[in-house]
């Protein structure tokens, strides 16, 4: 026993770090690559050994003994034997699966319809369809895998031909016995499929390179303000990039809003140095986007594109939203703006806000699986739990950083949680105890005295720029009228949306109210004070985004209030609400408002 180590290695796989400890940063820094962290308040960090954790660290070369030889290094108490069989059973899985290069096939085209939709001709009776060959190293795992429901859809059982393959992979003799084949278009897919089944897939295909550009970041930015990247956005570049070989070049990178995740991005476009296709939320985001790449990197105005609605044009980088590539004129027809993947050899294509990749764009995502990929997100949760599609098709997580360690460090900004507490007037408490459920939550939500408690939270920090966040259209109306400020929703028109945030950025406004449109990708340095008056059920993701409007750093402390109606279903979609954000280690206070007066609190804040 070493009662000085920082670690405590328990039988549920779960590992709690004393952050005090004098080995603290160095057990965390080895922790990375195998384990997952969960949560990181003040003093314990909870971190989590999962399959996936452990198989993405196998993929980089990290073994089973390493693994074991770091928990040993830090624990604090005898590492129980369960978790070291664990971890070399669990990791033994990992390479019985191998994906990779097949053949390419002829095949026939049913109908000129198809035939002119994959080449744009009537001429031809065939296309070539690339394959790519799925090899076990067993027989019983050959048999379970023959046997998934799922992936039988995908793998037709074949002998290997190395003779039909430009570069043939040596195989060992199990292996050209126990065989696959599949369409490349099933790549993702069947990752997916047998990761689900606890069977991940060594994927030895290699990435392919895209064209090649001469990009370069700035030391200074357009306007000669020095420009320097962050050690984390160095690390969270370099540990997607790797070494370029197979098993690198994909993953998901999470770190907190306002820590710079465009910069990572752009870290990643300056290492790889090919034509890229960026992904982002909204128009706003793309020209967010756009911008950055002219203030910091060498790029010229020629070498980037806007694809959106607005303006469908292409070069060697080019910025989309999702919407433009999931729109269809018919709700059963055709994407006809997916084609964008295919127009240019893309060599790094940038998920913006990965979580919230739609599932058109997973189907997109599956038959990318050549090209090199990063999902940024701030909040790798998604309520429908569907949080591993992200892992799957996009890539591992690659890097993370706990909020409160960029904090303390003054990356992002220090924030303080406020839950203030209000009663339902009286008027309406019948009307609420007889509502259905979903009624329930837009009375609670949309209660008039958060109205006047938002202006009385306004009064109090008159040298603020503050955001009011909501839910409702109608709620969100009426309290800009009341406050006379602008408002964003998803109807206001992009040049003016895009005139509203220059004018809140350069202070000329005080007050904005903005609809959920704004929980994604909005660059507002300056905003220091949110006000949350109605959200959606409770969601994790949306309560992390909406303190991440105010994470910018600045000089003053920033404030998140969330107005709440006392035993209402809004109380019991709180404690979901807050869950992500607790793990990360922010606290929040709760103040019971019935008379102006409560508010003399925040004075003490």
């Amino acid at each position: 026993m070493q009662f000085d180590n920082p670690l405590i290695v328990q039988g549920d796989r779960t590992l709690l770090l004393d952050v005090h400890a004098p080995l603290a940063n160095e057990c965390r820094n080895d922790l990375i690559p195998f384990a997952e962290l969960e949560r990181s308040p003040e003093h314990l960090h909870t971190y989590r050994l999962t399959p996936l954790s452990l198989w993405n660290a196998t993929s980089a070369g990290l073994t089973p003994d390493d693994a074991v030889a770091v928990l040993e290094k830090y624990a604090r108490y005898d590492v129980p034997q369960n978790i070291t069989m664990w971890i070399k059973e669990t990791a033994s899985r990992f390479g019985k699966l191998r994906l990779i290069p097949g053949p390419v096939i002829q095949v026939p085209v049913k109908t000129a319809e198809v035939l002119k939709a994959h080449v744009g001709v009537d001429s031809v009776h065939t296309v070539e369809e690339q394959y790519l060959y799925l090899v076990a190293n067993a027989r019983n795992v050959y048999l379970e895998i023959k046997a998934n429901p799922h992936a039988k859809k995908l793998l037709e059982p074949c002998e290997y031909a190395p003779d039909e393959i430009k570069n043939p992979v040596e195989l060992t003799e199990e292996e050209k016995q126990y065989c696959f084949r599949l369409k490349l278009t099933d790549r993702g897919t069947i990752k997916q499929v047998l990761l689900n089944s606890l069977w991940p897939v060594k994927d030895e295909v290699q990435l392919e390179d895209g064209e090649p550009l001469d990009f370069n970041l700035r030391e200074e930015t357009s306007a000669g303000k020095p420009f320097e990247i962050r050690g984390y956005q160095k690390n969270a570049a370099q540990a997607l990039v790797g070494n370029k070989g197979p098993g690198t070049g994909f993953g998901t990178i999470v770190l907190p809003c306002g820590a710079g995740k465009t910069i990572v991005g752009m870290t990643v476009m300056d290492l790889l140095k090919t034509s890229t296709l960026i992904i982002t939320t909204n128009i706003s985001a793309v020209h967010q986007w756009i911008q950055e790449l002219k203030d910091k990197s060498n790029l010229t105005e020629e070498q980037i594109a806007e694809y959106t609605g607005e303006n469908k044009t292409l070069a060697p980088v080019t910025v989309a939203t999702y919407q433009i590539l999931t729109w269809r004129p018919e709700k059963d027809g055709p994407y006809p703006h997916f084609s964008i993947f295919t127009k240019r050899k893309w060599g790094l294509i940038i998920y913006d806000e990965v979580h919230m990749l739609p599932a058109p764009v997973f189907r997109v995502v599956a038959e990318l699986q050549a090209v090199r990929r990063v999902g940024l997100t701030a909040t790798l949760v998604r309520e429908d739990g569907c949080e591993g599609y992200v892992f799957s098709l996009v890539g591992p997580k690659r890097y993370d950083v706990p909020w409160k360690e960029l904090e303390k460090a003054h990356w992002i900004a220090t924030a303080e949680c406020i839950e203030v507490r209000l009663d339902l007037p009286e008027s309406q408490e019948i009307e609420y105890a007889v509502a259905s459920a979903r009624e329930k939550h837009k009375l609670a939500s949309v209660n008039e005295i958060k109205n006047i408690v938002t202006q009385k939270i306004i009064a109090r920090y008159p040298d603020d720029k503050i955001l009011v966040i909501g839910q409702y259209l109608d709620q969100l109306n009426t309290i800009a009228k009341e406050l006379n400020a602008p408002i964003i929703t998803g109807k206001t028109p992009n040049v003016e949306r895009d005139q509203i945030y220059k004018s809140f950025r350069e202070g000329k406004i005080h007050v904005l109210v903005v609809s959920k449109v704004a929980n994604f990708a909005i660059d507002l340095p300056d905003a220091s004070i949110a006000i949350q008056i109605s959200g959606t059920f409770g969601s994790r993701q949306e309560e992390a985004q909406r303190l991440g409007r105010i994470l910018r750093p600045k000089e003053r402390t920033s404030r998140f209030f969330t107005l709440i109606t006392r035993n209402t279903v809004e109380e019991d979609f709180g404690s979901n609400r807050q869950k992500f954000l607790a793990e990360q280690g922010y606290s929040y206070k709760i103040l019971r408002y019935t008379q102006e007066s409560d508010l003399n609190e925040l004075e003490n804040n």
